[in-house]
């Protein structure tokens, strides 16, 4: 699979026009003079693309949409598009990104299957931040902190605009929160060799960390790693209580702690009280 490692490589694959500055690049799409078809290439940089009147072929029967898709650092990303659409795209360097951390949200990460839909008067407000941006892009160096504060405004809109997206379509939002915490019990239904992380859960259902994570933190006002931890202080809990067979270094290796002293002290911080007093505080109320 080719990586472009920097703006002006991918700009002349795909048939962009060629870069101003190395850490910032805006412009404007033209599909009828553009790569409309590749295979899966990745980026070593973000990539924040509009687009208005878009249709992907690889969808079957797929209408025009108007949305906001994301290239992120090695997530592969291919396509076959028609060329009617129009759009604008802003790519950002890991190095303006680690120098300007405000820049940086979750959903860049999100990858090109969690599109962000717009309605025709976000497509318009957008449009009007873009122009803005292209101005003081255009004049390279010599307002360069007006248009890092653009790109920031870009970067809250989408945000602000994906919030809107979950709240307009909860059934499918919830369904993924569903699958999440019914893949959580799942794991704990065999035997475990280590703790799960949010990365685990992200893979099973197919969905990128980042975009899992704002799902689960939207609906439940907690991380997913929050739930993780409530999850496995649960099953600590019905452990310690349920099997009083079991120590606690046993208790601690079926939930997948590989030392058993960070179990200790991570149900301590989790509830007050180390797994030996909650177990004999538990006995003395029954």
């Amino acid at each position: 699979m080719k990586i472009f490692n920097d703006f002006a490589s991918y700009n002349e694959y795909i048939g962009l026009t060629k870069p101003l500055d190395n850490d910032i690049d805006v412009g404007y799409y033209d599909p009828p003079n553009m790569l409309l078809k590749s295979e899966a290439v990745a980026v070593d940089f973000y990539r924040i693309s509009i687009k208005a009147g878009y249709r992907d072929k690889f969808v079957s029967n797929a209408k025009p949409v108007n949305a906001v898709f994301f290239n992120s650092p090695e997530i592969p990303v291919g396509w076959d598009v028609d060329p009617n659409y129009t759009g604008m795209y802003l790519q950002l360097s890991k190095k303006i990104i680690e120098e300007n951390r405000f820049l940086f949200k979750t959903y860049l990460d999100y990858g090109q299957h969690e599109a962000l839909y717009l309605t025709e008067d976000e497509v318009e407000e957008v449009s009007i931040v873009f122009k803005l941006m292209m101005k003081y892009y255009e004049s390279e160096k010599q307002n360069f902190n007006v248009l890092l504060s653009y790109v920031n405004v870009l970067v809250s809109l989408v945000e602000a605009f994906y919030k809107r997206q979950f709240l307009t379509d909860p059934k499918e939002y919830n369904r993924i929160v569903s699958d999440f915490q019914q893949s959580l019990i799942d794991y704990y239904k065999q035997p475990v060799s280590q703790l799960p992380n949010v990365q685990y859960f992200a893979d099973k259902l197919g969905l990128t960390a980042n975009y899992l994570g704002d799902i689960v933190k939207h609906f439940t006002q907690k991380s997913a790693l929050e739930n993780i931890h409530d999850f496995v202080i649960k099953k600590a809990k019905e452990l310690l209580v349920e099997n009083k067979t079991l120590n606690t270094t046993e208790v601690a290796y079926e939930l997948g702690f590989e030392y058993p002293n960070y179990f200790s002290k991570f149900f301590k911080k989790q509830v007050n009280l180390t797994p030996k007093e909650y177990r004999l505080q538990a006995i003395h109320k029954n």
